[in-house]
Formats: C-alpha cells, sequence, structure tokens
C-alpha cells in the first residue's frame, strides 16, 4: 500500500512515444514518473520509421499535455485528404481508386514529435542510457523491484516503484515474462522506408515531378497500388517527403529485438531497379534521391486477452504489435496513456487492481479490433490471400470493393472512449 502522505510512484520502461505519452498522464494523475531508456540521449533522428499520423483525438490529448497547444501544429501539417491509387506498371499510368476529403489527420516526422512531448515533460524525469534488467513483483503485491544498468559505469541499481508501466516495444521481455507462448506474426512483407530532404532545393526536378503526378501532396495521405504491392507516401514539415514501400518476401532472420535493418548499397541499387519496373518514374524519383533507406519488417500479434497482471501493465507496441496500414501505431500508443492516466485517476493508487482492470477493459476491445483490420487491410493491399475472396486486384477492382481500402473504415475510427469524455473537444 502506498504510505499516507506519500506520492505512489510508477516506473515506466521504454522512452518511446508510448512511454513518454505514459509519463504524461501519470504525472497528471497524481504520480511520481521515472521513465528507464536505454539510448544515451533524446533521439535526434528516427530509427524506426519516419512519418507517422495522428488523428484528431490523439492531437487533442497531446495538446491537454503542453504549455501551449499551438506547439503541435507548429510542427505539424495537416493531411485532409486519404486518397487510393493503383498504377499500371506496364504503362506506369495511375488513377484514383477511392478519395476521401473529410481526413482530419495531422502528419509528423517521428523525431519531432517525440521531442516536443519529450520537453514538455520535468526534467530529469527520463533515465537516458539505463538499460533494464529485470523486475519482480514483491511478495506482498504492493510494489515492483526493477533492476537496471547504468550504461556509462555499468553499475547495476535497484528501482522500487508501486506500478511498472511496459512501454518496451513489440520485442517487450516484460511481456514475455508473462505470455513466454507469445510470437510476433510476420505479415509477409517488408518494406521500405525513407525520407526525401529537400529543403536546400525547392526547385529540384524531382519534387516539380512528384507535385505534377501527386499535386495534393502537403495535405494528402496517399496510398499506391500495384500488382502484389503497395506504397504509402505523404509530406512532412520542413520540406520532406515521407515514402514507405511493401515488398511480399520470405520473413527474413530478424536478429535480436529489432524490425529494422540497415541495408548495404547493393541492396539500395537492387531496391531502384525494382521500383522501377512497378513504379511511375516521378516516384522512383524520389526513392533514388532519398539518402539512407531502410528495410522495415512488417510484424504485428494476435490480439491479447489479458494486458495488466498484478501492478504491472503493458502500453503501446509491447500490448499490441500492429502493422502500419491504419496509422494506429502511435495513436494506440497515446491512447493507451491517456485512459491509464485516467483510471488511475479515477480509482486512486489504492485501487490499483480497479484502474488497472479499467483500463484492459476499455482499451483490449478497442486496440484488438483495430490490430485485425490494420492485418486484413495490409492483406488487401498486398494482393494476398484473404479468406473466402480473390486476392485483391487494383484493375478489375469493383467501386464497392475500393471502399474497403478508406482509412474511416478502421473499428473506432470516430468514437471516444468513455473515460475520456473529460479532453476537451477543442482546443
Amino acid at each position: 500500500m502506498v504510505g499516507e502522505g506519500r506520492k505512489p510512484k510508477a516506473v515506466i520502461v521504454g522512452g518511446n512515444i508510448a512511454g513518454i505519452s505514459s509519463a504524461h498522464t501519470l504525472k497528471l494523475a497524481g504520480w511520481d514518473v521515472l521513465v528507464i531508456e536505454k539510448t544515451t540521449s533524446p533521439p535526434t533522428t528516427s530509427p524506426t520509421g519516419a512519418g507517422l499520423g495522428l488523428d484528431p483525438l490523439s492531437q487533442r490529448i497531446i495538446q491537454s499535455w503542453l504549455p501551449h497547444p499551438q506547439l503541435l501544429h507548429n510542427i505539424t501539417i495537416p493531411l485532409t485528404i486519404d486518397q487510393n491509387e493503383a498504377t499500371d506498371s506496364e504503362k506506369k499510368v495511375s488513377w484514383t481508386l477511392t478519395r476521401d476529403e473529410s481526413f482530419n489527420f495531422r502528419a509528423a516526422h517521428w523525431t519531432d514529435l517525440h521531442g516536443l512531448l519529450y520537453n514538455a515533460l520535468p526534467p530529469n524525469i527520463v533515465l537516458w542510457g539505463h538499460l533494464f534488467l529485470s523486475f519482480h513483483v514483491a511478495d506482498d503485491k504492493c510494489s515492483v523491484i526493477i533492476m537496471a544498468k547504468v550504461l556509462e559505469t555499468g553499475k547495476v541499481i535497484k528501482i522500487v516503484g508501486d506500478l511498472l508501466v511496459a512501454a518496451d516495444g513489440s520485442f517487450s521481455t516484460i511481456r514475455q515474462k508473462y505470455l513466454s507462448d507469445f510470437k510476433l506474426r510476420y505479415s509477409g512483407y517488408c518494406s521500405w522506408r525513407g525520407v526525401l530532404d529537400f529543403s536546400e532545393t525547392e526547385n529540384l526536378d524531382t519534387i516539380i515531378g512528384i507535385r505534377k503526378a501527386y499535386p495534393d501532396l502537403g495535405k494528402c495521405l496517399y496510398s499506391n497500388m500495384g500488382s502484389g504491392t503497395h506504397s504509402g507516401f505523404y509530406e512532412l514539415l520542413n520540406k520532406k517527403l515521407n515514402w514507405i514501400w511493401y515488398v511480399n518476401q520470405p520473413e527474413p532472420e530478424v536478429k535480436g529485438t529489432s524490425v529494422t535493418m540497415k541495408v548495404s548499397g547493393d541492396m539500395i541499387q537492387k531496391m531502384h531497379q525494382e521500383a522501377e519496373k512497378v513504379w511511375i518514374p516521378e516516384l522512383v524519383k524520389v526513392m533514388k534521391e532519398t539518402k539512407d533507406p531502410f528495410l522495415n519488417f512488417i510484424y504485428d500479434g494476435d490480439p491479447l486477452g489479458k494486458i495488466f497482471w498484478d501492478n504491472v501493465v503493458l502500453v503501446g507496441d509491447a500490448a499490441h504489435p500492429t502493422t502500419p496500414h491504419c496509422l494506429r501505431s502511435t495513436n494506440m500508443s497515446i491512447l493507451d496513456a491517456a485512459v491509464l492516466g485516467k483510471c488511475l485517476e479515477k480509482f486512486g493508487a489504492e485501487k490499483l487492481q480497479s484502474a488497472l482492470e479499467e483500463y484492459q477493459f476499455i482499451r483490449v476491445p478497442v486496440t484488438s479490433k483495430q490490430v485485425l483490420h490494420a492485418r486484413h487491410l495490409g492483406r488487401i493491399k498486398q494482393g494476398l490471400i484473404l479468406p473466402d475472396r480473390e486476392p485483391f486486384n487494383p484493375k478489375s477492382a469493383r467501386p464497392e470493393d475500393c471502399q474497403e481500402l478508406l482509412q474511416r473504415n478502421t473499428p473506432f475510427f470516430n468514437d471516444v472512449p468513455l473515460s475520456l469524455a473529460s479532453i476537451p473537444s477543442s482546443i
């Protein structure tokens, strides 16, 4: 039990967006918070991705954490259109399959959003350069003991908290302790990812060409389907263009807990050659002129029925690894953090089990359906086999088939969970 006059303490493992978001909401709920993160300093580049899309609810939640709500708009640009296109790889022509002009997302670079959230926290909340080693729940179930290594010195330290929040990603070692049989599911495809920075060459022929081919860049989320493949791209702030290209291939050999891979010059050259066979020249030029593209292996996990044990709780990708097709990973992480904070505020540390039960009750039905929908949408767009139907063919698809491609079909796309009713509808 938390002693009288003492604030309850939460230890968060993982300084990613899920972990930093949880720090915000637990602090607002009246908890002392400590974040353990193995990287030695706040990120200045994005190792696991590039662009992300924030839905309207996530935008409102983030703005409620900031000293000035306008700060979020300062690092993002609006995505008001969700458009799906198809490309004939032989004729190198594209046409529109669906277009939704009521899209209301905002696009951010991962590093910019992380920096915004981190800088809005009080100092000394995040322990950079601390490698999480292990934990155990005390016999009386009232505390969690965490062991971590200070990477700079090699010293092992002990941290005691009332709650352990696992924000340690898709390969969560904390989840593994409780669900030893849980395995990530390989999607059947990898993705090439990159960001083209054209800040110093606004009139570059490549940019003129891509804007002509895709005139709504700067406000549109484009998804482009070829035969058995698809790509996505949209503009980011500060003259950057984010793109991702999904390629069907056997499961690679993943080393460690990373789903990304640095690639050789030969691999990049082969990717460029394959792109020339599939995409229009304007998109190929964007890929060719992007520095340091990388490979991302696409995994998700079958939905979990339980995401807390005693005083240990999962958030973000640790709770629901998902494929990127519905722009859900970051949005689910932010919403996890917000709901967890509201539940802890409602019940207090004295009724921690009740708070975690309500968090699980609210989040599991939502995230389970969203994970499975993202999986389904990815298989449609990649032309992969689906139960009781032919693979999607953009050349012969009927208009009603194409409607499945829209982001707005994501379960709970516009629904606000009950515990977040106090989040302002506009700021």
